[in-house]
């Protein structure tokens, strides 16, 4: 057998690599984002010792079919498949229409084809510009091949025939690992490196940034150098791109220079495209973790004293068998006035951003999208423009189901922007309007968070609460979102409201950003310890970038004194104010503070 990842085709072509559900699935993939209109070929050189027939096998889905009727999915139509694809072989294209059969993800047998001793090239063709996902490629010989389609014996299956099935090559020790480059992984990150630690930063996507790149696009959110520490902000100041809105074109969220801030720092390694996939834990205390390289399955390890989990869904701590939550509290248990009366597991949802572009004198068509969210004049909204409260998933699980509810939303804008274009009565105030960008890499507000010695809760906030180690300042309302109902609307919500609650100014316990079970590991972000009402004024990028300095400043107090996390508020607490008052060294002048 031969093994191609799509991920690791040569020339990508127009397909972009999609991450995001890795975990759950079992790889990154190939997906043809184009909006309706098929994206450029993707291509590679595969070599065979030997010619002849063979059988082939594309691990791929059909996403829309979580959503059809049992008799759709038993007499399936071709046009109601968006996510439809060729495999050609040398420019010949094998038997099968590929992404047309199952929901889960599934080796669909594509028929056989002829290939010549040497080098072939292998051509994913895009036949809709609807998403269509290509994991990875099959040849075989035998006829009978059983593959499997999830679980450990795939994972083998892949390393084996990939040539990755050997030890993970040591990258090195570390005094800290970061894991996650948005906003909170890179001041982490940057914090500790310029106090002098050797830092290791570990993110899954080819930019730093997360939510604030130029993949999602959401602005910068509250405020910072506040009291009691005014001097915690630089580093969030220096990668501030001064841009205050959602879903605008790339540029104005300058991934430049938050890849420079990080690239420029010598203390500072940084792995890219890098998923982190295990980590070995010895008494609480985490030793190592493996990861993968997205585009090659390269695997690594790197040791390291201290740990920071950045990753937004606490996947560090999750792996390392920290205590979470997820989800909202009780009102008896927490005793907040705007928790619910009874516990749940409802989160906030995730967004998918897009935005229209209009040219004059010229007419632009959108197809027919059967298989997306249905509309009339009613329901549809008529919009331009997504910004976040174009929100799925609320009350779902954010990890295990992410791909549905990523995938939902992309249902709901075709669908949306199909009837606004095609039939309803503002079609002609739309026909010079374009698609010109829908995010594929949804922005996610919720879904673990990682257990601290305090749970920072609403009355601490309320009643301004005094602890021995205020750290960050929290300026955000507390920002919870809700469904929003469109009347007569078949399908769940895609849409959001929020209900806000003002603060004032609240400075968050130290407390709060390191595990209460493992006993090494930090975290900043939406990840730390708070509960589901707390996390409405906390989740904010500039709030959660200035606990990432904060995390940074502990890390160089622990690495100093040879102490832990919960050593530092302990015994040496004064050591990290001291740190708080004077802030990290910053490459901007105070002048340019915000």
């Amino acid at each position: 057998m031969i093994l191609i990842e799509a991920e690791s085709f040569e020339h990508p072509g127009g397909w972009v690599v999609d991450q995001q559900f890795m975990d759950q699935m079992g790889s990154p993939f190939l997906m043809a984002h184009g909006l309706g209109t098929p994206v450029e070929d993707a291509s590679t050189r595969v070599e065979f010792d030997q010619p002849g027939s063979y059988h082939v096998w594309v691990r791929t889905r059909d996403w829309a079919a979580p959503w059809k009727s049992a008799e759709e999915l038993a007499q399936p139509k071709l046009e109601h498949c968006p996510g439809r694809f060729q495999l050609l072989v040398n420019q010949i294209p094998a038997p099968a229409i590929f992404g047309t059969e199952r929901a889960d993800w599934h080796w669909q047998y594509g028929g056989q084809v002829m290939v010549q001793k040497g080098l072939n090239t292998l051509t994913l063709r895009d036949l809709t510009g609807f998403n269509g996902r290509c994991d990875a490629i099959i040849f075989s010989q035998e006829s009978d091949t059983k593959l499997p389609d999830s679980g450990e014996e795939l994972l083998q299956l892949r390393r084996k025939l990939s040539g990755n099935d050997g030890p993970p090559q040591f990258a090195g020790k570390f005094d800290l690992v970061v894991a996650g480059g948005g906003i909170a992984g890179i001041c982490t990150a940057v914090s500790a490196a310029r106090l002098g630690l050797k830092v290791a930063l570990i993110h899954n996507r080819p930019v730093v940034g997360g939510n604030n790149s130029s993949e999602v696009r959401v602005q910068l959110g509250g405020k910072v150098n506040l009291p009691p520490y005014p001097q915690i902000g630089n580093i969030v100041n220096e990668l501030d791109a001064r841009q205050g809105q959602n879903a605008r074109p790339a540029a104005e969220y300058k991934d430049y220079l938050k890849m420079g801030i990080v690239e420029n720092e010598p203390n500072v390694s940084l792995f890219l495209n890098t998923q982190v996939t295990s980590c070995q834990v010895d008494n609480g205390t985490i030793k190592l973790v493996e990861t993968m390289h997205i585009l090659t399955g390269h695997r690594q390890v790197l040791e390291g004293t201290l740990f920071a989990d950045c990753t937004g869904d606490a996947n560090l701590g999750y792996l390392a068998g920290a205590e979470f939550r997820v989800g909202r509290e009780s009102r008896s248990e927490t005793g907040e006035s705007i928790a619910p009366e009874d516990a749940d597991m409802m989160t906030m949802g995730s967004s998918v951003m897009w935005y229209s572009v209009e040219e004059e004198n010229a007419e632009f068509a959108f197809p027919e999208t059967p298989w997306a969210v249905q509309f009339n004049d009613l329901t549809c909204q008529k919009a331009r423009k997504g910004d976040w409260d174009w929100e799925t998933g609320l009350g779902r699980d954010q990890i295990q189901e992410f791909e549905f509810i990523r995938d939902y939303a992309l249902r709901a804008i075709f669908g949306n922007w199909s009837y606004l274009k095609n039939k309803s009565y503002l079609k002609e105030d739309f026909k010079n309007r374009r698609l010109e960008w829908v995010a594929y890499i949804a922005g996610k507000r919720e879904s673990r968070r990682l257990i601290g010695d305090v749970i920072l809760q609403q009355q601490h906030i309320d009643d301004k609460a005094e602890f021995p180690d205020a750290s960050v300042t929290t300026t955000w309302s507390i920002d919870l979102h809700h469904p929003k109902i469109i009347p007569d609307f078949p399908e769940e919500p895609f849409r959001a409201r929020c209900v806000k609650t003002k603060i004032e100014p609240y400075a968050i316990p130290y407390r709060c950003l390191y595990s209460r079970n493992i006993s090494n590991l930090f975290m900043a972000g939406r990840n730390i310890s708070v509960t589901h009402v707390a996390l409405g004024t906390v989740r904010v990028m500039k709030t959660t970038g200035m606990m990432g300095e904060v995390v940074g400043m502990a890390a160089s107090v622990c690495i100093r004194n040879n102490a832990l996390p919960r050593d530092v508020y302990e015994r040496f607490l004064d050591e990290l104010t001291d740190q708080f008052k004077s802030g990290v060294p910053s490459v901007y002048s105070d002048s340019l503070k915000i």
